[in-house]
């Protein structure tokens, strides 16, 4: 009986995923959609306990699924007991003294204005009155600890636009493994697999994935490809482009060491409806659990 009703909820949540999106506001009955859907057991289960902090503000575009993306990440570490979270939007979370509290850190669509590129920068101009100098001085500090909290051991898991977030920044985007270019218009994208039998694709069962998402091009340090990648897509299946995309594979999720930390890049997705689904669920806790270093496997490079 079990087993019907999970072959049941992944085909409900299939057809969910591969229709047009609509927004809709993050609501206590999609909420307990996801509680149902989310896996009831971790991969591995942490020996001590896991702490989470979880950064949602916005500057720039503000994706509709953030809140959403919230609760996913709260309900999963709530579930299995991989994890506890805390949820900020205060720039000052990245002061040295904080970031040591946790063992990883979630970027959720952390969108920064254009064409500065700096939202830690504009979040302190929101809330501070500092003077321009004190500003720069000040958002530059907070960018360098998250770098160096990550390169001493810290986890570090970023979320679609996330990437976003100090997107002029080099050191930003060497930690993260690149920037955002741009991204054609919304469409059906196949999700497909670098290596089936890698641990943190076993979500997807050796299969391909398709939904509705905005098809993220990555530059700076993407070109460098320092990091093993999970999920790709063809191009020249994309539509919309705006201009010529000069390779036919493009990585859309991977995962790279940062020093002694461990860092998890997730493109999927802009649309809440990809969440609906018990492999994008998996998929999310599964990277989770190997930023904290509970989830062990190969990170090194790939031979690209």
């Amino acid at each position: 009986m079990k087993k019907n009703i999970s072959i049941l909820l992944l085909i409900i949540a299939t057809i969910t995923a591969t229709a047009q999106p609509k927004e809709f506001k993050c609501n206590p009955e999609w909420v307990q959609k996801i509680e149902q859907f989310a896996p009831a057991k971790a991969e591995v289960q942490p020996k001590k306990t896991r702490k989470v902090l979880i950064f949602d503000r916005i500057t720039g575009y503000d994706h509709w699924v953030t809140p959403h993306t919230t609760e996913v990440i709260k309900i999963l570490g709530i579930k299995t007991g991989a994890y506890e979270t805390t949820v900020t939007k205060d720039p000052f979370c990245f002061e040295a003294k904080n970031l040591k509290k946790y063992d990883a850190v979630v970027l959720n669509n952390t969108c920064s204005k254009g064409p500065r590129r700096d939202l830690i920068l504009d979040a302190l101009e929101e809330d501070t009155k500092l003077d321009k100098e004190q500003l720069e001085k000040k958002a530059a500090e907070l960018e360098a600890n998250l770098i160096k909290y990550v390169k001493k051991g810290g986890g570090l898991m970023v979320v679609h636009g996330a990437i976003v977030m100090q997107n002029n920044s080099m050191a930003f985007s060497e930690m993260v493994g690149g920037s955002f270019d741009y991204h054609p218009a919304q469409q059906e994208v196949t999700l497909e697999l670098v290596e089936p039998n890698h641990p943190l694709i076993k979500a997807f069962n050796g299969k391909s994935f398709v939904h509705f998402d905005e098809p993220y091009l990555f530059s700076n340090a993407y070109s460098k490809k320092n990091f093993r990648p999970l999920l790709y897509m063809d191009t020249s299946k994309l539509t919309n482009k705006k201009k010529p995309i000069d390779e036919k594979i493009k990585y859309v999720s991977w995962i790279k060491k940062h020093g002694k930390g461990r860092v998890f890049y997730v493109s999927p997705s802009h649309n809440a409806q990809s969440l609906e689904d018990v492999r994008m669920l998996k998929f999310y806790l599964d990277g989770a659990q190997y930023v904290l270093g509970d989830l062990k496997c190969d990170d090194s490079p790939a031979d690209l």
